[in-house]
Parts: C-alpha cells; sequence; structure tokens
C-alpha cells in the first residue's frame, strides 16, 4: 500500500499526521469529532480493498478508479459522494496535460486518489495550511481547499492559452505572413524561413484549438460539480462555507467562458491564417504574371525582326539597334508600370 499523506482534524485543529492508512476507519470510529483526510497514489489491490471493505465506499465508485479516464463528475452514493476531477497545466512544450484525482466525500472523511505523482498534492496542503480559520468546517473546507487549487489550475492554463494566442495572433501580421507587396522581391533563403514560420503558426493554432477543446471537456462538468455541492440536500456545505463555494462557481463560469471565447478567436484566427495565406499565393500569381509580360516582349520583338535564332551580325546595324530600343523600351515601360501598381 503506497500512501501518501494523513491528516486529522479535531475541532478544526491539526493533531495528528503521517499516521498509517490502516488506522483510519479505527479513528473515526473511535472519536466523532475528527475529521480525517487520506491520500493514495497509484492505487494498488490493497488500497482498493481498504477503500471497499475497511471504509465502505461503493464498489462502482470502486470500478470507476480502476477505469481511470472518467469524465469529471460528481456521484452521490448512500454513505458518500464520488468526485471525479482534473488537474490541468501546460507543460514545456505549451502542450496541455491533464492529471486525473478523484476523491471519496464521507461526512468526516475525505479521500483523495491520485494516478501518478505529477500532481503535486503540496499545492493543495498548502492551501489548507493558508486557510486554516475554515478547518472548524470539517468536510467543507478539506473540499473546499482541493477544489480551489483544481480551478486555480484550470484558470491558469485558460490564461496561458490566452497569452499563446496572443503570440500568434501578432505572428500572423509579421512581414512575410502577410503577405506584403516587398516579400516577393526578397531572397530563396528569407522565403524559405517565411514559409517555416507560417506553418509554425499555423500548427500553434491547431495545437491550441485541441487544447481548448480539452480544457472545456474537464472545466465543463465542474460547473455542474461545484453547483451541485452547494445543494442543501448534500449536506457538504454548510451556510458559513457557502459564499466561498459560491466563489468557486463564479471562478469555473469564468474559465468556461474565457475558454468559449477563445475558441471563437482560434476559429477566426484559422480563416484568417487561411485567408493570409490565399492572398500570398495570388500575390505571387500576379508577380510572375508580371514578370511574364515582361519577358514576353523581347520575345515578340525578336520574333518580329526574324531574330529568334539569327545572330546580330546577320542583320544591317539599323535592324539591330532598332529592335534592342524597342525591346528595352517596352521591357523598362512595362516594368515601370507594374511596379508603380506594386505588381512587382
Amino acid at each position: 500500500m503506497q500512501v501518501s499523506n494523513t491528516r486529522m482534524y479535531r475541532d478544526g485543529a491539526l493533531v495528528d499526521q503521517g499516521f498509517p492508512a490502516r488506522e483510519v476507519g479505527d479513528r473515526l470510529a473511535g472519536d466523532d469529532r475528527v475529521v480525517i483526510w487520506l491520500d493514495i497514489c497509484r492505487p494498488t489491490e490493497d488500497d482498493l480493498k481498504l477503500l471497499a471493505e475497511e471504509l465502505g465506499m461503493h464498489e462502482l465508485a470502486v470500478e470507476d478508479i480502476v477505469q481511470q479516464a472518467q469524465r469529471a463528475k460528481l456521484d452521490r452514493y448512500d454513505t458518500h459522494l464520488f468526485l471525479n476531477t482534473y488537474m490541468v497545466r501546460l507543460d514545456a512544450d505549451g502542450g496541455l496535460t491533464d492529471d486525473e484525482l478523484s476523491a471519496f466525500i464521507k461526512p468526516r472523511a475525505l479521500v483523495t486518489v491520485r494516478y501518478t505523482d505529477k500532481f503535486d498534492i503540496r499545492h493543495v496542503l498548502a492551501r489548507w495550511d493558508e486557510s486554516a480559520e475554515l478547518a472548524p468546517h470539517g468536510i467543507a473546507f478539506l473540499l473546499y481547499g482541493l477544489l480551489d487549487t483544481l480551478i486555480d489550475g484550470h484558470f491558469s492554463a485558460v490564461q496561458q492559452l490566452d497569452a499563446t494566442l496572443e503570440r500568434v495572433q501578432g505572428s500572423m501580421f509579421k512581414d512575410g505572413r502577410a503577405g506584403g507587396a516587398g516579400d516577393a522581391g526578397r531572397g530563396g533563403d528569407a522565403g524559405a524561413a517565411g514559409e517555416m514560420d507560417r506553418n509554425e503558426v499555423q500548427r500553434q493554432i491547431f495545437l491550441a484549438r485541441r487544447d481548448l477543446v480539452r480544457l472545456r471537456q474537464v472545466t465543463l462538468p465542474m460547473r455542474e460539480v461545484v453547483n451541485a455541492l452547494m445543494r442543501p440536500t448534500m449536506h457538504t456545505v454548510d451556510e458559513e462555507m457557502l459564499p466561498y463555494y459560491q466563489d468557486l462557481y463564479d471562478h469555473v463560469l469564468r474559465v468556461i467562458e474565457w475558454s468559449d471565447s477563445l475558441r471563437d478567436l482560434n476559429t477566426t484566427m484559422l480563416e484568417t491564417n487561411l485567408m493570409l495565406q490565399n492572398n500570398q499565393l495570388n500575390l505571387i500569381v500576379k508577380q510572375v504574371t508580371a514578370w511574364a509580360a515582361v519577358i514576353a516582349v523581347p520575345t515578340a520583338v525578336t520574333g518580329f525582326f526574324g531574330q529568334n535564332l539569327a545572330f546580330p551580325w546577320r542583320h544591317t546595324p539599323a535592324e539591330f539597334i532598332v529592335s534592342l530600343v524597342v525591346t528595352f523600351g517596352l521591357a523598362i515601360a512595362l516594368y515601370v508600370v507594374f511596379r508603380r501598381k506594386s505588381w512587382i
């Protein structure tokens, strides 16, 4: 059995911690004034047996732990509630990762189950220590600290995604992406770099869209979870703790609304990026057509004078000079006209 942490509160004061998990049932039965928190990381068969037999958790809730990958939800059983939720964060590469966490909520016990140590439970402990004045409220206090940490993680993730989309949005309209007239006149290396930049912009847009969809899957059910906990029929949150849970509910709504607006922005950015690429393609086609018109002038003049294959010394000097003047004159005139129209 691998136990990460245990804590016991009596009358709102922390009286013990770090005791074995097998003592949880006896301590709850021996003193009706204590509230205990038990944390299990990477549950084993012994852990599942402890939950089902000694602590009396429902077999369906224990089965959800075994299956994992459940949606965020709050299930109600006769003797306890079962909460499944996720802590989300952005990794070093900017991708969204989520760590599943389950919790069994009894009147005087909170059991959290983590499936990986990437979920740092120390943040929850710090939140409890910062709000020690709320400890007399028992389970409502412990559950509030846990949910507050999780929802703050959701809020931080959507905030970082917003910053990422702002950076991508700014990059879309830089030279080499917006398709300015001067881009086509650059060298091959600059054109290759611009193409890579455009591909990276499109990649970031698609990655952000994927992360926003996953974030919505995690955060949207939390609205109903927090709302259900505030119902009097749940007998979990008392009147004094109700404003704190209302604050959690407001944060959840803000995360949901913010992620929805970012999804709309992401769709707009995707459409705008495709439009910019089409504009760039049209510009390239226009430039190629303009240069083809300039190059067609010498071809037409030399063909008119019969110089397709003949050398200059096979014609009279007058013919050669006239053909050169007409060729360069028309070519230069077309170049000037196209340049003024920003076609080349």
